[in-house]
């Protein structure tokens, strides 16, 4: 364990930001890093658990205490290697993850608990600052050809697991650069992409092939997919937006927020954005939907000058602190302020959007009510409707599933209740033969670090298919 009486010694201490003033000038990373020593303080927190919660809030299976350990001692190469044993991106987690393991930590009874994700980031920033991490070739090649459709987390995930395991790997990626929603849904002031295009220069060094711009089940279709390959693994993620059905609905300026986020990202990253200039300068933006991508379509119009921001949620408040007694270790629902909710932004509870209002063919203004929950059902409350102006709309209401049209419906798979490929996490097997998925595609939306386990933990599956046993973890 770190140091045994750490946690009661020394209190925890996160990463810090930058003033909201400062960073809202750029689209650059703004957490500001540990120093050794206070990497080595926090590290000597953890406890080492004789039951370590912090595995079972983990979906990827960190051997947290360890390279806890290993930070406290200053062995920050050992704990690089512990680290990477169960994760190929933990520079990805490390920034993006909503860090579950720290809800499951033992110190969190006292919602104190050790600063995982942080440590788990000044590890792997280390091991690309002094040159550790470098490509993992295998010691002899399959001959096994495997097309993995998509390449956001858990395309690869599977694309790195399945070269190391000797097969001749190929990424088919749509859009013009490498990394799915962590490229184009994530901003930048959240996930630099120079953090993805690193690790895709070692997995190119690894022998993984990416093809892009190649939209699979339209540029090429999926009976060719299936004749050039062993394998296939759809990861392509659950990219049909949910939609808010209201009057109003068609006019101007109200957009899904993936479409903004995306082409905010392309911007930002020097590429053609495709369409019309979706801009929040200036503009009264409303975002629906109070979740993540909400919260990262709040810091993107605010570092686009816009005039206000509003967020709307439809579920009530949830409580400041959860009640430890009732729920910990697993993950609480309470109330979440982002670092982009700092920067700016006025939050409602329990409002139902009625109605867009618009002038001249765009939105001008939202009309919404209040609402109460009783047993699971909403009620609007009598006399509580109110407009906000609003010259941009964003909606932010999650995900129904993956997009039907195209791949899948030429393929003919089987769907679950939910819409979502049917595929069990077992096997990752489809109902077609040697095609696999895995990912927001299989499970539906979710979070990068399920996306890595389910990418991992499919690889594996597919060198068994492939093999008949294979070495890989799941």
């Amino acid at each position: 364990m770190g140091k045994v009486t750490g946690f009661l010694e020394i209190k925890r201490q996160d990463r810090g930001y930058a003033k909201p003033a400062e960073r809202l000038k750029h689209w650059h990373e703004f957490t500001q890093p540990f120093g050794d020593d206070e990497l080595k303080r926090q590290g000597a927190r953890c406890m080492n658990c004789g039951v370590p919660f912090c595995h079972q809030g983990c979906p990827v299976n960190n051997i947290i205490p360890e390279w806890n350990h290993q930070a406290y001692r200053g062995d920050w190469r050992r704990g690089l290697a512990v680290l990477h044993s169960t994760n190929n991106f933990p520079e990805f987690t490390g920034r993006v993850c909503p860090a579950p393991c720290e809800a499951s930590c033992t110190l969190n009874i006292n919602d104190d608990p050790v600063t995982i994700k942080s440590i788990e980031c000044s590890l792997v920033d280390r091991g690309w600052e002094e040159g550790w991490i470098g490509a993992e070739t295998p010691l002899r090649r399959t001959g096994k050809k495997v097309a993995i459709v998509g390449s956001g987390p858990a395309g690869l995930a599977a694309a790195q697991q399945l070269a190391r395991a000797g097969h001749l790997v190929t990424v088919f990626e749509k859009a013009a650069r490498i990394g799915g929603l962590l490229r184009y849904g994530i901003p930048d002031f959240k996930l630099d992409k120079d953090v993805i295009d690193r690790r895709v220069g070692q997995m190119r060094a690894e022998g993984v092939e990416f093809r892009l711009g190649v939209h699979v089940g339209v540029d090429l279709k999926a009976a060719e997919l299936l004749r050039g390959f062993d394998a296939v693994l759809l990861a392509g993620g659950a990219e049909a937006p949910r939609d808010v059905p209201v009057p109003g609905r068609d006019l101007g300026g109200i957009h899904y927020a993936m479409d903004y986020l995306a082409q905010s990202n392309r911007r930002v990253g020097g590429e053609a954005v495709g369409g019309p200039d979706i801009l929040a300068s200036g503009k009264h933006v409303v975002v629906l939907g109070g979740g993540d991508t909400g919260s990262d379509c709040v810091g993107t119009a605010n570092r686009q000058g816009a005039r206000s921001v509003t967020q709307l949620e439809i579920l009530s408040r949830p409580p400041e602190v959860e009640n430890k007694s009732m729920i910990w270790p697993d993950w609480p629902v309470k109330l979440r302020t982002s670092s982009s909710h700092e920067e700016g932004c006025a939050r409602e509870w329990s409002v139902a959007t009625k109605a867009f209002e618009g002038e001249g063919g765009r939105v001008k203004a939202l009309r919404a009510v209040r609402v109460a929950w009783q047993g699971g059902k909403m009620r609007e409350t009598p006399g509580s409707e109110f407009t906000l102006p609003a010259d941009l709309v964003f909606i932010a209401a999650g995900f129904t599933g993956p997009v039907k049209a195209g791949l899948l419906a030429d393929l003919g798979l089987a769907l679950d209740e939910r819409g979502n490929v049917r595929a069990g996490t077992d096997s990752y097997r489809t109902s077609l033969d040697k095609v696999f998925s895995a990912g927001d595609m299989r499970r539906g939306q979710s979070l990068v670090v399920w996306a890595i386990r389910e990418g991992r933990q499919a690889a594996r599956a597919i060198d068994e298919f492939l093999m008949g046993s294979s070495d890989l973890p799941r």
